[in-house]
């Protein structure tokens, strides 16, 4: 039990996410106004709802990042997770699907099953999470709620079935699980009940053993829980719920689903740890065991400082306790434990399985990062998850002299706080890029920089992150030979590259035989090596997919030193790949471009002229249309102007990594007769 008096089984994590403009924000309102967790609901349009305490949340409309509340019902603590829909801002999205049980992915009863439907589903599915769909703004015009259901059922499967559903035009919504009796819109409730029932009571044989015998009656609302959490866990079940979030009807009926029937900490399906050899490792909701927790999001707050904020597994955390992070030695000691509630923090005394909570002021402490305090040698991990790849990038100088450091630690701390925001640094270049899931990402993230931190950028286009590679085998030789008048250098490599499948990385091999090279050196050739891949050998890109093998050579017993090792072997290398039909490789985007039906040949021409190939087109409703796609990121960086100017601002896109792929030979020629090789390479 934790210091509010809630015990694991008495916790449920939920996540609302969703589609952009499903009205996430606003029910997350209506829920807190119906558990009496506030005493008046906010609206987006005002600015004043309890999670988009951002100024940029307030000014724009929508979510930009994930916020933390929390209901308690009697002994129930039900924790929300409200998340942005836009495609721009699935970091925080995804990271927070890291720390709960349930996701209740909103759909709005107006538009339909969009895209970000789709994927919150897959996403849930594919972490175990249980799911429910929950049909919002009922009450809306042109609503077709009844045609929706058939929609989510022919999307999701026909484990889709109401829990409740909606009478008196929305105005009401009553539940269909536990009473049979009413009058809704579309269905009958008795209908409605026997088909969720007979859906629940399958999946547990004892269950099922007694409903057959004695009917209904003969099951006990625990064993009705048990089989429905059951069904959640194993998929074999997709609750739909309706609510309007505007009028607040099917709040309390959605809260009361969450305290009855969904899974607590210690009945979901257990994430994927692992240990030091990527073995699973049991995590269970005891908190009796030793403390597993893991961080799925980091706040720089100006005020507190740096905050981790953490879901307990196992075990349980204490204020003044002694934690480690990850694989290190030296624990730190917990001087602050929080619960964050919106802008809240609430110092606790200690935090269960199944908490959500925060500790400040730990240096080490990043994103995804395992809390635990076993000196255990083999370290836990929680199985990464999967973030898109930032494409959109920005390089970045300060617009005031001397505020290079500045910009360094600003960018370091906003990265931290997103997992799909990425800082590089181009040493060859002097170049610094900000990439970013969109224009759109960039741009918040420039003006929390300068918000935040007072700093102000110039900003200009990066160059595309063009990679190189090999077609062919070939070898390649070098000797490194040089006298300074006392000892001198002596160095001599003769190596074979070979091309590997693509994203396959490098390979060094050793096959030096009879001690020609002595061990010592090899590790310098394999440096040599690398600082050529680093460089480029044909237009300056960094070089991938190869296979290095160094065959034989050279030493002498007092002239042969490390130096003469590297310079022979980014030598020999580079003789090898010049043999070895050098190419550049250019990355390919899976682009997702939404506009109105009928821009549909303008943007499909469009995308063709920029080499682009459609992969296929899904209408929605409300005639909108999704153009799937690939095509070279290099063709696309002005492509939110176009649209926009298409569309009249209608249209929007994403674009995630896809693969690599040589660039067309013009292309090649013009990259590779621009290039100005390394002075140390010529």
């Amino acid at each position: 039990m934790n210091a509010h008096g809630h015990r694991t089984e008495q916790i449920r994590n939920i996540a609302l996410a969703g589609h952009a403009g499903s009205g996430k924000t606003t029910l997350l309102e209506a829920l807190l106004f119906a558990g009496g967790a506030i005493q008046a609901t906010g609206s987006v349009e005002r600015g004043n709802t309890f999670s988009d305490t951002d100024a940029q949340e307030k000014a724009r409309g929508h979510s930009i990042d994930s916020c933390l509340a929390a209901v308690t019902r009697g002994d129930c603590r039900i924790q929300l997770i409200d998340t942005p829909g836009y495609a721009d801002f699935r970091g925080p999205a995804l990271a927070a699907l890291a720390a709960v049980d349930t996701v209740a992915v909103v759909v709005n009863a107006a538009n339909g099953i969009e895209h970000g439907t789709r994927r919150m589903v897959e996403h849930a599915r594919q972490r175990g999470l249980a799911c429910v769909l929950v049909i919002n703004r009922i009450d809306s015009e042109g609503a077709r709620l009844p045609a929706l259901v058939d929609e989510l059922r022919e999307a999701f499967g026909p484990e889709c079935l109401p829990v409740n559903l909606p009478a008196d035009g929305g105005a009401r919504v009553l539940d269909a699980f536990f009473h049979r009796e009413g009058v809704t819109d579309f269905s009958s409730l008795t209908e409605a009940h026997q088909r969720i029932l007979d859906q629940v009571v399958e999946i547990n044989e004892t269950v099922m053993g007694a409903y057959l015998d004695t009917g209904e009656e003969a099951i006990t609302p625990a064993q009705l829980h048990d089989a429905f959490e059951q069904c959640l866990r194993e998929g074999h079940l997709l609750p739909i719920c309706f609510v309007s979030a505007r009028t607040g009807a099917g709040a309390a009926e959605l809260l009361e689903l969450a305290e009855r029937l969904l899974p607590h900490p210690g009945e979901a399906n257990p994430p994927p740890f692992l240990d030091a050899r990527h073995q699973p490792v049991e995590v269970r909701a005891d908190p009796a065991r030793h403390v597993v927790a893991d961080v799925f999001k980091i706040v720089n707050d100006p005020f507190v400082g740096k905050l981790g904020i953490f879901r307990v597994w196992q075990g349980t955390v204490r204020r003044d306790s002694q934690l480690f992070v990850d694989d290190g030695r030296k624990p730190f000691k917990v001087g602050h434990l929080l619960r964050i509630e919106g802008n809240r923090h609430v110092e606790i005394e200690q935090a269960v399985p199944g908490d959500i909570a925060a500790m400040a002021k730990v240096d080490d402490i990043h994103f995804d990062a395992v809390l635990h305090d076993s000196h255990d040698e083999d370290r836990i991990q929680l199985a990464p998850m999967a973030f898109p790849q930032p494409m959109a990038g920005l390089a970045l100088e300060p617009k005031h002299k001397g505020q290079e450091q500045k910009l360094a630690q600003a960018l370091a701390r906003l990265a931290e706080e997103d997992p799909c925001l990425r800082v590089e640094h181009r040493r060859e270049l002097n170049e610094t890029v900000l990439r970013g899931l969109s224009e759109l990402h960039l741009a918040i993230t420039l003006e929390r920089m300068r918000e935040r931190y007072g700093v102000e950028v110039l900003s200009h286009p990066p160059r595309i992150a063009y990679r190189e590679t090999i077609a062919a085998t070939a070898e390649g030789h070098h000797r490194h030979k040089k006298q300074t008048g006392g000892a001198g250098q002596f160095g001599e490599v003769l190596l074979k590259v070979e091309p590997l499948a693509r994203g396959d990385g490098f390979e060094f091999v050793d096959a030096v035989k009879g001690g020609a090279i002595p061990g010592q050196f090899l590790p310098a050739i394999e440096k040599g090596v690398r600082q050529a891949m680093d460089h480029g050998a044909l237009a300056g890109f960094p070089l991938q997919d190869v296979r290095v093998t160094v065959l034989d050579g050279k030493h002498h017993a007092v002239d042969s030193k490390e130096v003469a090792f590297i310079s022979a072997g980014r030598k020999a290398f580079l003789d090898a790949v010049g043999k070895a039909r050098p190419i550049v490789l250019e990355p390919i985007v899976d682009v997702e471009v939404a506009i109105p039906e009928q821009h549909v040949g303008d943007i499909t021409g469009g995308l063709a002229g920029k080499r682009a190939r459609i992969l296929g087109t899904d209408l929605q409703r409300g005639g909108e249309l999704l153009i799937r796609a690939q095509a070279p990121l290099a063709e696309l960086g002005d492509y939110a102007t176009e649209l926009r100017a298409v569309t009249g601002g209608r249209g929007r896109y994403s674009m995630e990594l896809s693969h690599y792929e040589p660039v067309p030979p013009p292309v090649q020629k013009q990259l590779s007769e621009s290039w100005k090789p390394h002075p140390d390479e010529d």
